[in-house]
Parts: structure tokens; sequence; C-alpha cells
């Protein structure tokens, strides 16, 4: 079953995340209003957060960091990825928690 914050497109699989900077370990929560959570150990000032969160999904999903792009959310905590090529499942076995 793929999850809300998943959604299929032609160019792959876009992600809704609800980031929280600044914490104590990089890891995945679980989901929180119809978003999947994570806390990322870098702080919200000059896309450091926003890099770290493309990496961190990039590296669980096993894609190159160059597949991962924000779609929207660069100075929100609510946050969308687009994972290039990639199959909603695959994401969905990967990354759920």
């Amino acid at each position: 079953m793929i999850p809300d914050w998943l959604q299929q497109r032609p160019d792959g699989v876009a992600v809704t995340l609800y980031v929280q900077p600044r914490a104590s370990r990089t890891e995945i929560v679980g989901e929180l209003d119809g978003a999947l959570k994570i806390r990322l150990t870098s702080p919200p000032v000059d896309g450091a957060a926003n890099k770290l969160c493309c990496e961190f999904i990039a590296k669980r999903c096993g894609v190159p960091k160059r597949d991962v792009s924000l779609l929207s959310g660069d100075t929100s905590r609510h946050k969308r990825l687009l994972i290039a090529g990639a199959e909603a499942a695959a994401v969905a076995a990967a990354l759920c928690c």
C-alpha cells in the first residue's frame, strides 16, 4: 500500500515531508498530518537543512543525490521532494519506519 505522503508522477515520486531541523540526530520519525516527519541535525540556514534532507532521502532510497530535488518548501518545514525515475512502492519500502 502506498502512503498518503507519496505520489507517483511520470517523472518519478513526489514525497511530502515535515522537517524538524537542529535535532540530535538525522532520522525518520513517522507520519504527521499526511507527511513523513524527518529530524535533521543541520540548522535551517543557507539551505543546509534542505541539502541534508535531499542527501538523507537519496541514501535511504539508494539513489544518487542528483536524483533527489526540492519541489517546494525551500524556507518551510513542509517540503515536497522529487525522486527522479523512482517507483512509489520502492520508495515506500525504503522510507517506512
